[in-house]
């Protein structure tokens, strides 16, 4: 339990709970990594059978170019979303704190609140996405499937918010319950969000700015429900131009293209700020 019933600021929220020793989250990481691993060999046996050695093989070996077909994304998605049963069974053998606090310090996952923040950028990346491809052309090979679609609208979000819940949720409210110093905690989990993507290194400054969006959003917002929309909305409209065949999915990003997309980063935060604190979207508790 907290120690009192007041809304607690989310970064340095592990403080707040009675048991907290600064070396448990460390235990909550190792234990993560353990259970983590465990789930990822059961996963790659399960993929053997199924899609067999060389496809699989060629997945883990790969870039981000491996997103561009339906068993790709499948099984780095589930590689991704795995974390999320590891960090609620981590909390459970540590018992430092209960998984909810890792989502936020307002009592757990509100659902509505992701839902809501979802719809914008959602629309805005896609009609920028469409852009890209009205002045570029397609770059991706149709490959549409009732299928592969109910991947993208299931697979996808879970996959975003288990990073949330690694990176926001883990390892910036380690850092934050380490440093008392929110900002700090930001900008180093953001780099640590970078470093772990497979991307060039121009494309890895993109993430540390998208790192640093979700970061300062799950500060203000006391929870990771914006910062998942967000990164949601993201990953999800790729994967849709990709399963049309309109965009495809690759490692090496290009200088002008990294430019523009931060610019428009920039800007989506800074309207999806101004809509939250007027429409009070982040002050909701229920």
């Amino acid at each position: 339990m907290t120690e009192n019933n007041e809304i607690s600021e989310f970064i340095t929220f592990p403080k707040a709970f009675e048991k907290y020793k600064w070396y448990k989250p460390l235990l909550v990481f190792i234990v993560t990594l353990i259970f983590y691993v465990l789930f990822s060999v059961a996963l790659l046996i399960f993929s053997y059978g199924i899609y067999g050695e060389s496809f699989v093989t060629s997945v883990i070996s790969g870039g981000y170019e491996v997103l561009n077909s339906e068993g790709g994304q499948i099984l780095s998605d589930l590689g991704i979303i795995i974390l999320i049963p590891a960090i609620y069974l981590a909390t459970k053998v540590v018992k430092d704190r209960p998984f909810s606090s890792y989502s936020s310090s307002r009592g757990g996952w509100n659902i509505k609140l992701y839902f809501k923040a979802l719809i914008i950028p959602l629309i805005l990346f896609i009609i920028f996405e469409g852009i890209d491809v009205a002045m570029n052309g397609a770059k991706g090979t149709y490959h549409f499937s009732i299928g592969f679609l109910l991947i993208c609208l299931i697979l996808v979000p879970l996959q975003c918010i288990a990073e949330e819940y690694l990176y926001r949720g883990l390892i910036m409210q380690t850092l934050g319950s380490w440093f008392n110093i929110p900002i700090l905690a930001i900008i180093i989990q953001a780099i640590i969000f970078s470093v772990s993507h497979g991307y060039n290194t121009i494309g890895l400054v993109e993430i540390v700015v998208a790192g640093i969006i979700y970061g300062f959003f799950t500060w203000k917002t006391n929870g990771i429900e914006v910062s998942s929309a967000l990164h949601t909305a993201n990953n999800l409209s790729i994967s849709l131009l990709v399963m049309f065949g309109l965009s495809s999915s690759t490692s090496s990003a290009l200088l002008n293209d990294v430019i523009i997309a931060i610019v428009f980063e920039i800007l989506l935060a800074i309207l999806m700020y101004y809509i939250g604190k007027k429409t009070n979207w982040f002050g909701e508790l229920e």
